[in-house]
């Protein structure tokens, strides 16, 4: 088993994209494989069905994921559209449970 200290900072949204939620994970994949399913019960992304990742950032180290995540948190909507619009304009998912969407 190959062991990495990866990290990922992701912006999820609904069907509708009204809601974006920022997280961190050390596996990109199986956290939108746990969001998708529903399998936090009661957590905001289950309460507002957050089910599609358009945004990410990849880091050698979860520390600088970590950080980078509560930078992020402290942005206001409109700042985050911005982040967002750079990378994906069109709000696409790019990430799936199943691999990485490559265009």
């Amino acid at each position: 088993m190959i062991v990495t200290n990866t990290g990922f900072v992701y912006i999820m949204t609904n069907k509708n994209k009204t809601v974006l939620y920022t997280g961190v994970t050390n596996n990109l994949c199986r956290r939108i494989y746990e969001h998708k399913n529903h399998l936090i019960k009661n957590s905001f992304t289950d309460r507002y069905n957050v089910e599609y990742c358009i945004y990410f950032e990849e880091f050698a180290n979860f520390k600088s994921a970590l950080l980078r995540e509560k930078e992020l948190k402290k942005w206001n909507r409109q700042k985050k559209e911005n982040l967002i619009k750079k990378k994906n304009p069109e709000w696409k998912v790019i990430v799936t449970e199943n691999g990485f969407i490559e265009e």
